[in-house]
């Protein structure tokens, strides 16, 4: 089998078998010490990715990253939280400093500090669940993408929700922002193209994790849920990551723009 072709490569180059190889391709992964993070941090590496492991915690990062060494793969991990302009900043620093280049960026690192009634929620709640899930999204993209215009062109995963599409219950400002990060997946794309910058959006289902654990472990709201989803059952996060490599890989090379919904059928309910 060929080589894969470059990212900047012509649209006559794409007529060779669709790889995955992301050999000599530098990764960030946000929220990456845990849950879907840590999965897409994984299987990036695995299959050839340099990947700078991201987390507000340097501790659970480098745990992380330190696991993808073992097991044979190039990672790093930069502590990074995107609620903070500053420590954006400084991450864009560090990877211009070291690496002069990046090609992939999946902005996974998201909050959820609120679940109730939307009519109860407070400020602090709101503020920085937008800091996080939008400004935070916004300036990652923006920071991202300059690096890679500089470089010839990138893939920018944004890992939205299905509740982005169907606000999910006692999740009120929560799933605006997950609508928001939708629509600027959508903006970032149409303006980005001409940079050969593709700019994409992850719409999880149900999946066990820590993250979503006032949903799947509470076997009240967990039935609510799964009566609606036709598969009957939550993913698991390495189901999630899957889709993310497709979407940073060339096998997605005319791909932007997309909510891709990997979510067991919920949509469609």
């Amino acid at each position: 089998m060929t080589d894969p072709t470059p990212s900047n490569s012509t649209s006559s180059d794409h007529n060779q078998l669709p790889s995955f190889n992301l050999t000599g391709k530098i990764a960030l992964v946000t929220g990456a010490s845990r849950g879907i993070g840590e999965a897409i941090a994984r299987l990036l590496a695995h299959h050839g990715a340099h990947v700078i492991v991201s987390s507000r915690k340097q501790e659970a990062s480098q745990a992380v990253a330190d696991q993808i060494c073992k097991a044979g793969g190039s990672a790093e991990a930069f502590a990074c939280h995107i609620g903070e302009m500053e420590q954006i900043a400084a991450t864009f620093k560090h990877i211009r400093e070291r690496h002069g280049k990046l090609h992939i960026l999946v902005n996974n690192a998201a909050t959820n500090p609120y679940f109730g009634h939307i009519l109860d929620t407070d400020l602090n709640a709101f503020q920085k669940t937008v800091d996080v899930n939008i400004r935070g999204y916004f300036f990652m993209s923006v920071e991202g993408a300059k690096l890679m215009r500089e470089s010839g062109g990138g893939s920018i995963i944004n890992v939205a929700s299905v509740n982005g599409i169907i606000p999910g219950g006692m999740q009120g400002i929560y799933s605006i922002t997950k609508a928001a990060v939708i629509s600027m997946t959508k903006s970032f794309a149409k303006e980005c193209a001409g940079l050969n910058i593709r700019v994409n959006a992850l719409l999880p289902g149900a999946t066990d994790t820590k993250f979503a654990s006032a949903l799947v472990k509470n076997e009240t709201v967990l039935k609510r849920v799964l009566a609606h989803v036709p598969m009957n059952r939550v993913a698991v996060p390495m189901e999630m990551a899957g889709a993310v490599l497709y979407l940073a890989s060339d096998a997605s090379s005319y791909t932007t723009g997309t909510e891709l919904a990997v979510d067991g059928g919920y949509l469609t309910a």
